[in-house]
């Protein structure tokens, strides 16, 4: 079961009025309990052996976000602005494998600057900053897979 069909059978129960589903397969199980105006969900992945296991998170969509960070950082980290995943998908800093990354640390974007790719389904979307700064941090690892509205970086808007 892929993260598409779990999205889907959330949107169902959430639609059907049932206040609680259990589905348990071969290697994972999902509760999905429903009620006052919340959906609650807990997905429960059994890893092969020797693997560790990794746990499921959603994430909150947003395009572009004030980056809101706790700690001696707030004030620091409050000027600076995210650029998120606008889709599901795999992140790619490069057009190509030959070619060169997108954007570097202390580059200068605009908001019709390509930043990066996400591959989602064999299609390849740039995406753009749709902010104008300076990159001051990538956030995500090339190649490794994003979710909708995770931050890939952060931006200087001054």
């Amino acid at each position: 079961m892929d993260l598409k069909d779990i999205q889907n059978l959330i949107k169902f129960v959430a639609k059907s009025g049932t206040s609680e589903v259990k589905l348990e397969m071969e290697d994972i199980k999902i509760t999905i309990k429903t009620g006052s105006g919340k959906t609650e969900t807990t997905i429960v992945q059994q890893a092969p052996v020797g693997l560790p296991q990794m746990p499921v998170a959603a994430q909150a969509p947003a395009a572009i976000q004030p980056v809101t960070e706790g700690g001696d950082q707030k004030d620091e980290a409050s000027k600076y602005i995210e650029i998120t995943s606008p889709i599901i998908g795999t992140f790619y800093r490069k057009p190509s494998p030959d070619k060169d990354v997108f954007v570097e640390i202390g580059d200068n974007v605009n908001e019709d600057t390509v930043v990066c790719m996400v591959e989602a389904m064999k299609l390849f979307n740039e995406i753009e900053a749709e902010v104008s700064g300076k990159i001051v941090k990538v956030l995500v690892e090339d190649g490794t897979p994003v979710e909708f509205g995770q931050p890939l970086f952060l931006v200087d808007p001054s």
